[in-house]
C-alpha cells in the first residue's frame, strides 16, 4: 500500500512580540490549555513528547515529535514518527512589534485506512489540518491577548 504524502505551510502573524510567541510554542504541554484541537501533550523525555489531536473530522491522531533544532527564538524543528511520521519546523520572525511564525509540515500519515483513503480523501484531510491550525492561532492569540493579525 502506497504512504500519503503531505506537505503544509501555515503562517501566523501576531501583534506580540516574539520571545511571547516562542515561549507558547515552545511549550507543548501548554497547547491543550489554548489550542483547541490538541486532546492532550505529555513530555516524554527532554525535548520529546507525545500528542493526541482531535480535529472537525471524527477521528484523532497520535504521534510522538522529537525536537532536532532549537534556535530560540527563531526556529524549532523535529522529527514526527506514530501515525504521522516526518517532519515540521518553526520558524518565527519579528519586525515592527508583530511575530510570523510559520508551520512547514512535511508528513505521511502511517495508518492503513489514512493512507487507503489519501487518493480521494487528500483535499478533506486538508482541509481538516487548515481547521485545526486556525484553531491555533485564534487560541494563542487569546493567550497572548494580542490581534491575530493573519493567518494561512
Amino acid at each position: 500500500m502506497r504512504v500519503a504524502q503531505y506537505r503544509f505551510l501555515t503562517t501566523w502573524i501576531f501583534d506580540a512580540p516574539i520571545e511571547s510567541v516562542w515561549e507558547r510554542l515552545d511549550d507543548p504541554v501548554r497547547w491543550p490549555e489554548w489550542w483547541r484541537g490538541v486532546e492532550r501533550t505529555e513530555i516524554l523525555a527532554p525535548d520529546h513528547w507525545r500528542s493526541t489531536w482531535k480535529s472537525f473530522l471524527p477521528y484523532t491522531l497520535t504521534f510522538d515529535f522529537h525536537i532536532e533544532k532549537r534556535e530560540r527564538p527563531h526556529l524549532l524543528g523535529g522529527r514526527a514518527s506514530g501515525e504521522l511520521a516526518g517532519t515540521g519546523t518553526w520558524r518565527l520572525f519579528e519586525a515592527r512589534g508583530q511575530t510570523a511564525s510559520t508551520w512547514d509540515w512535511r508528513v505521511a500519515t502511517t495508518d492503513a485506512w489514512m493512507n487507503a483513503l489519501g487518493p480521494v480523501a487528500r483535499p478533506a484531510f486538508a482541509w481538516n489540518h487548515g481547521w485545526v491550525m486556525r484553531r491555533g492561532a485564534e487560541g494563542l492569540a487569546r493567550e497572548l491577548g494580542c490581534a491575530l493579525v493573519a493567518s494561512s
